[in-house]
């Protein structure tokens, strides 16, 4: 029901782009997508229950998926940034934040309103118990609290900064702002290789 979080299903499937999904890839999110059973119920490595739809393998704290997506996510946003001109660094220092955690990237010019734009990219599972209530009332807005609590972190940074919460939820929707901040970057490309599917691209291999 969100906009773009079927997107994916579009995008070309050119190995050498990392475009192309393995077999297994396309069985898991088929299953999931119309509630199939996808393994033989067992007992996890963390020591939770798995049952036959499998779902416990996308809030399971020990799963390499989401560290995974989270960099590949913010790899596509700092790629983006410069092929459209915009030079960018991922995961600056010196920006004095107490807790000596650094936000995903950061442009090394000017954003807008005289500001350099500092971004952070958080995955969020829906499928968690504690989202379960606010997943059931409408399509993104797990992703748009996760963005909330992003950009509360990292408060402080506003006056010098353009901050941008890149907030994804694991079954495809993105936080209102970020949407609007991917179309932004889209049309920047379209305008610079006249292309006008620069912003589709994007979102289909984001998601």
């Amino acid at each position: 029901m969100a906009p773009h979080s079927g997107d994916w299903l579009l995008a070309l499937p050119i190995a050498n782009c990392g475009l192309k999904l393995e077999d297994e890839a396309v069985r898991v999110a088929v299953s999931m997508r119309l509630g199939l059973d996808l393994c033989v119920p067992h007992r996890c490595q963390c020591g939770s229950d798995v049952d036959a739809q499998g779902c416990h393998a996308m809030v399971c704290k020990k799963a390499t998926g989401k560290i995974a997506r989270h960099q590949v996510l913010n790899d596509v946003i700092w790629q983006a940034l410069n092929a459209a001109g915009i030079p960018a660094t991922k995961e600056p220092s010196g920006l004095n934040r107490q807790d000596g955690k650094r936000p995903d990237g950061l442009t090394v010019i000017l954003w807008q309103v005289g500001k350099f734009l500092l971004w952070d990219v958080t995955v969020a599972s829906t499928l968690a118990a504690s989202y379960a209530d606010i997943a059931a009332t409408g399509a993104g807005l797990v992703a748009d609290e996760a963005a909330e609590r992003k950009a509360d972190k990292y408060a402080d940074f506003t006056a010098s900064y353009v901050f941008e919460p890149i907030a994804v939820e694991n079954l495809g929707p993105l936080n209102a702002s970020a949407l609007e901040f991917i179309g932004n970057l889209g049309q920047r490309l379209s305008n610079l290789f006249g292309d006008d599917r620069e912003t589709f691209f994007y979102f289909s291999v984001s998601l």
